[in-house]
């Protein structure tokens, strides 16, 4: 039954937060929140509650309001101080010239399906701006031979321009995908024939393509918990039910996955190397989940996004691979290899669903542009696709090396690296004294992007994830020492703040907000 907040800011007007709805309740008090900002009903720099005196008049629990608070905050409507509190910002991110704000949120909605809603509402990380240290995917674009490709892209409309100027057959070009089954059977033990092959633009469009597919609205899906925005929002577009499924030290807790969503539909993973945890899912795991695809007549899509860049252990086989019903869509990328602007990706799918992909690509879009398509080809074909990965992983191995060990001197005692055996990002677990949303805000401010990894939970009371993702394939070495010994000095200025927060809360001097953080005492995860 919906019950009316309390009248905690008069300058919000009516408020009602729907306590029996699917929606979050802190999704619903930042939305009305971002509302008023927007409205110019809170002013800029008008002073927010302090969050306890907030959850208390509004009958919420202090963590509801402070991931509200914490929303608001990544996304630029307020500002912290630390000891003064929260302010609304003084510029606003949708401040538009021409238009006024409340009216620019009005139309945002309007005209929306319940799917689509739920797509603009859902949680993204925001895009690294170009240059900035610790970016997330990015590989290094001053190791790609530029110049090779622009002479195979010339060589390919000279050679084929006509040809390629034709309608392009929507599952994509043909001898790229014969090129790119022979290298996924040869180096990840995929099993598939060229025409199981579907050339796409990116990865998301693939995930969001079966997803299409494979799921009607309502259809519980399994993701990974944490996981990647990006995934989850392939999925809520097409009107699934998201079922967080957490992943320990073995990768996906199929377990769990059975108990909280026996009648999904589709499970969502990343077994080769989980984002952003790093784990790879066990042989125990992956025959688990395979059994459970095969038994609930159920699909696994698999996300092998950066498995190229393996640093330790044997080769590692595909999931796929290991599939002997026909349940697994495998899903891989030449963006993080190559270069983001490529947006090149590929779907391998069961032999029962190459058809139906035909049909809703002829729908969708009518296929992925073909030149593009043809010089990857040439570029497989000829060998510079293997010559550069080689060279490419023996550069971000060192890089790998050059991070850990910045990090183990300057984070010495305070935090530590976790690093997978694959990937092109090491996770620095933070002490419980330094919250990483704030780590990470007061990081941007020197130009930094460090991604929270709490950002990746979709439970708002996750407490398991405190740490930063510290991307570093494209910066070298020295850039990224100096980079960690930035970050740890600003983490060694966090944990400080929270011990002087402590120290008035323990003195009963007048309350401050600790800027959006939860602060940890004892043993145990306290909000104060």
């Amino acid at each position: 039954m919906a019950r009316p907040a309390g009248p905690v800011l008069s300058s919000l007007g009516p408020v009602t937060l729907d306590r029996a709805g699917a929606e979050p309740l802190h999704r619903q008090l930042y939305r009305a929140l971002r509302q008023a900002v927007l409205d110019g009903r809170l002013r800029p720099g008008e002073r927010l509650p302090p969050s306890r005196t907030l959850a208390a008049d509004w009958g919420l629990s202090r963590n509801t309001v402070v991931t509200a608070y914490d929303t608001l905050l990544a996304e630029g409507y307020v500002t912290g101080q630390v000891g003064a509190g929260t302010f609304v910002a003084a510029s606003l991110p949708d401040a538009a010239p021409g238009g006024g704000p409340a009216r620019d949120e009005a139309r945002r909605g309007v005209g929306l399906s319940g799917r689509g809603r739920a797509l603009a509402e859902a949680p993204s990380i925001a895009r690294d701006r170009v240059g900035r240290p610790f970016a997330l995917g990015t590989p290094d674009l001053g190791a790609f031979p530029f110049a090779l490709w622009a002479q195979l892209l010339g060589r390919c409309w000279r050679h084929g321009g006509r040809a390629l100027a034709t309608e392009p057959d929507p599952l994509g070009y043909v001898p790229l995908r014969a090129e790119i089954a022979a290298y996924l059977r040869a180096v990840r033990a995929v099993r598939c024939e060229p025409e199981q092959v579907v050339i796409v633009s990116g990865a998301q469009q693939g995930l969001a393509l079966m997803a299409q597919l494979l799921l009607d609205p309502g259809d519980e899906a399994w993701v990974e918990e944490p996981g990647w925005p990006g995934n989850r929002a392939a999925l809520l577009g097409a009107g699934a039910r998201l079922v967080p499924v957490p992943v320990d030290g073995e990768g996906i807790d199929v377990a769990a996955g059975m108990a909280g969503g026996a009648g999904a539909r589709l499970a969502l993973v990343t077994p080769s190397h989980q984002f952003p945890l790093g784990v790879t899912m066990s042989l125990a795991r992956r025959l688990r989940l395979l059994d459970w695809a095969a038994a609930r007549d159920a699909w696994i899509v698999e996300d092998d996004y950066d498995s190229e860049f393996r640093y330790a252990g044997p080769p590692l086989a595909a999931l796929q691979g290991l599939d002997g019903a026909g349940r697994v869509v495998y899903v891989g990328s030449f963006s993080k290899v190559m270069f983001p602007a490529l947006r090149l990706g590929y779907v391998v799918v069961p032999p029962d669903l190459v058809e139906p992909v035909r049909a809703a690509r002829r729908h969708f879009d009518g296929g992925t542009s073909v030149v593009p398509q043809a010089a990857l080809h040439r570029f497989l074909a000829d060998g510079h696709f293997a010559s550069h990965l080689r060279g490419m992983r023996s550069l971000y191995a060192a890089k790998r090396g050059a991070i850990l060990a910045s990090i183990a001197d300057a984070f010495a005692g305070l935090a530590s690296a976790e690093a997978g055996e694959a990937g092109m990002h090491v996770l620095l677990r933070l002490p419980p004294d330094c919250p990483d949303h704030v780590l990470a805000e007061r990081a941007a401010r020197i130009g930094l992007t460090t991604p929270s990894l709490s950002g990746y939970y979709r439970a708002a009371d996750a407490t398991a994830g405190n740490g930063l993702l510290l991307g570093f394939a494209a910066h070298d070495p020295a850039a990224l020492d100096r980079a960690v010994r930035d970050l740890a000095r600003l983490s060694q200025a966090v944990v400080a703040d929270a011990i002087r927060y402590r120290a008035r809360e323990c003195l009963s001097l007048p309350p401050c907000d600790f800027p959006h953080g939860r602060v940890v005492v004892g043993n145990g995860p306290q909000v104060k």
